[in-house]
């Protein structure tokens, strides 16, 4: 199966810290960690890194960022033929302070306002689309086109344009931040009420299946009308900067296999919580061997 993944790619800078920083003043810090980065992107890296043939388009600058990230997609044989170098912009920029005591990461992130994916012109007919939302011109019109192909979305953020890709796709893959702020409503993991609540009213909205993640919790999703949660690992966590892009790799590998949907999400979840235990979004992409320690899913 062919897999087609549209939106925003970055080069990420992250800089661990063992504590977030007190603002206005000076630190000193002895770590850096570069790499390629962005939803869409970072899927189709893990495609790639699992063997799957995986195209990416989206449009990076003219610059050592772009040539760095063409290199990470070229050592893991995502096709690029469609990939866009916009000669008059600087490629997407992500500066990452990632707190190693408690996981969480906090994300700065500059994208020249001008820059916009052109049209796609496919030689060949996708099996499979994941969009982030970021090209939502072009995102909209392949989907449109190849409408037999199974669409997901990473749906991150509640922005209107990703609220009105959501609306056309097959699956809505979202987060819980994304859950809340299209449904008005908030989760209480002590009342399981509320959970259900939210998904039926993201069903009001929505047309395609969903799935929320729910971060250390695991990833909600619904199986033969029941709607269950799938726990995920207990791990520890230094840096959750791409888990969620994670996920969603490996989400659309567990549909190119055809697996059910409890499997994609147990497979999704391994690999968005091990993410978690090393620093850097692209960097902690698991290999597929890596991961058959944790569950043999093949």
């Amino acid at each position: 199966m062919k897999v087609l993944c549209i939106g925003n790619v970055a080069y990420d800078i992250t800089i661990p810290v063992e504590e977030y920083p007190k603002e206005n003043t000076k630190n000193r810090v002895d770590k850096r960690i570069e790499c390629g980065g962005g939803p869409a992107s970072n899927a189709a890296y893990l495609l790639g890194k699992w063997g799957i043939d995986v195209s990416f388009a989206g449009v990076l600058g003219d610059d050592e960022f772009g040539k760095r990230i063409i290199k990470e997609f070229q050592d893991v044989k995502v096709n690029l033929d469609f990939l866009q170098v916009d000669k008059n912009s600087k490629t997407t920029a992500s500066f990452i302070i990632a707190n190693k005591a408690n996981g969480s990461r906090t994300v700065l992130s500059y994208r020249e306002p001008t820059m916009e994916l052109d049209e796609i012109n496919l030689d060949f007919t996708p099996d499979i689309i994941l969009i982030d939302g970021q090209e939502e011109v072009a995102s909209r019109k392949i989907i449109e086109k190849y409408s037999n192909a199974i669409s997901v979305i990473d749906a991150g953020r509640a922005t209107e344009k990703v609220i009105n890709l959501s609306k056309i796709v097959d699956y809505v893959v979202c987060s819980k931040r994304f859950a809340e702020e299209v449904t008005g409503l908030q989760v209480d993991y002590d009342n399981k009420q509320t959970l259900l609540d939210i998904y039926q009213a993201l069903r009001q909205e929505f047309s395609g299946e969903i799935v929320i993640t729910l971060e250390d919790k695991g990833s909600l999703y619904c199986q033969d009308g029941v709607v269950k949660i799938m726990p995920a690992p207990k791990v520890k966590a230094i840096d959750s900067t791409g888990a969620g892009d994670i996920f969603h790799g490996a989400f659309i590998y567990g549909l190119v296999k055809k697996w059910d949907i409890a499997k994609i999400c147990k497979l999704s979840n391994i690999a968005g919580a091990l993410s978690v235990t090393r620093l850097g979004g692209r960097k902690s992409v698991f290999s597929k061997e890596e991961i058959k320690a944790f569950y043999e899913f093949e």
